[in-house]
């Protein structure tokens, strides 16, 4: 070793360019193999916490190729989105809040039920009437002492009916851009102070993760998850993702000032939590929801469902105004990674240009998509927590695993229009 080699080694000055330059002149000897400089520490998933299959590896590869230690630092940060509930947690906060309030009567009465939503029907308005009784608008429901109302709420809210199996919701609307009882619980919180909702559900969460893993929890009649859990991959995940550079978003299709409450657990803020929003007026929550694209706010037509996911991140993300957030991107405006659990995520999802992580819980489009995999970056999973089994039968990709603006079922296509085949479940528990 020349002694100008030895004077920069000892300054911790071994930069190559410098070396080429000093080493030039040195006398020739024996060629040695040369090994790259060694990149920066690169955020790493932990090992300690299982994935399936090769999983970790396909998610760090995607996380080296597009983060931090890629060697690419111009342009803007990698952006990563997730779905909320069933993806990030086990279990549903939307259904948490509400079971929270209906047991501790804090949902207000609204004026009349039909203003709740345009959709609801009045058969649903005579049901709710006649078993939450009149009331005084703007004061809460004695919830928990009235079985006939908790569980009409609970009904419509979990399966679009009344307790006699009447439709709660009729009329149109685009089934690929929301979902009425979906939409219909930030609905049912107006009236309420912003601040007073964030209060209920910090205690819908406490309450939540304190209960054993199990817990079943009784509404008016019905049974339903007494607890919620984040998932140790998704939380890792997530931390390993901001470490490398990357901005991470959730994408829910939950009020988004209950998402909040709940998105803190994971390192994400406010800023970055995207969910039905319900505007304001004089202090209060509304039953008008903030619009996306070309569609203006008003009584829920669109929110981050299935393509409307796909709108708010456009929209909230890549700042794409007007009928222009509807289209999938170019991919310098798509996100690297894009994680969900059902076929309310598959749009985004699927747009993702790095990996598209399927946790599996026997969702059609999803799944017929994830084990497709038509550009071989799908990583599918099964869920962290009490996986599901094998389902039974083929997904029907073919025929029916896609739902159509009007509701109505077909095949699942590729984009360049291909129709993909029955998928067999191959990742369960």
């Amino acid at each position: 070793m020349t002694a100008p080699t030895r004077r920069l080694l000892a300054l911790g000055l071994a930069g190559t360019a410098a070396l080429a330059a000093l080493t030039a002149t040195a006398p020739a000897t024996a060629a040695t193999p040369t090994k790259a400089p060694a990149r920066a520490h690169c955020p790493q998933l932990s090992k300690d916490i299982p994935w399936y299959g090769d999983n970790r590896a396909k998610l760090q590869k995607m996380i080296d190729e597009r983060g931090s230690c890629s060697g690419r630092h111009d342009g803007p940060r990698p952006v990563a989105a997730f779905d909320w509930d069933n993806t990030v947690v086990k279990n549903d906060i939307s259904d948490a809040t509400l079971a929270w309030m209906v047991k501790h009567d804090k949902v207000p009465r609204p004026k009349s039920w039909r203003d709740t939503s345009p959709w609801l029907t009045a058969a649903a308005d005579r049901a709710l009437t006649r078993a939450c009784g009149p009331g005084t608008p703007g004061r809460p429901l004695p919830t928990s002492r009235n079985t006939a109302c908790a569980d009409e709420l609970m009904e419509i809210r979990g399966e679009a009916k009344t307790m006699s199996g009447a439709p709660a919701f009729a009329g149109e609307w685009n089934h690929r851009h929301t979902v009425p009882e979906y939409a219909w619980v930030p609905q049912l919180f107006a009236g309420l102070k912003p601040a007073t909702l964030t209060a209920y559900a910090k205690r819908a969460r406490a309450e939540n993760l304190a209960a054993p893993i199990g817990t079943v929890q009784t509404v008016g009649t019905h049974k339903l998850a007494g607890y919620i859990r984040y998932y140790d991959q998704q939380k890792d995940l997530i931390r390993t993702l901001k470490a490398a550079g990357f901005d991470v978003y959730i994408v829910s299709a939950s009020s988004e000032t209950v998402a909040e409450v709940w998105s803190g657990g994971v390192g994400v803020d406010a800023r970055h939590t995207i969910g039905i929003r319900n505007r304001v007026r004089d202090g209060r929550l509304t039953t008008t929801i903030a619009g996306c694209g070309d569609v203006k706010d008003g009584p829920g037509a669109v929110i981050p469902y299935v393509d409307g996911k796909r709108c708010w991140i456009n929209q909230e993300i890549y700042g794409i105004k007007g009928a222009e957030a509807w289209r999938k991107q170019d991919p310098a405006h798509r996100i690297a990674l894009g994680g969900g659990d059902a076929n309310t995520d598959v749009t985004f999802v699927n747009d993702a240009t790095g990996a598209h992580l399927a946790i599996n819980r026997n969702k059609d489009e999803l799944m017929c998509r994830g084990y497709d995999n038509a550009d071989g970056r799908w990583v599918v999973n099964p869920m962290f927590l009490d996986p599901l089994p094998r389902k039974s039968g083929a997904y029907p990709c073919a025929t029916k695993g896609y739902t159509n603006t009007d509701g109505t079922l077909g095949p699942v296509r590729r984009p360049d229009g291909t129709v993909v085949a029955d998928q067999q479940d191959r990742i369960h528990g």
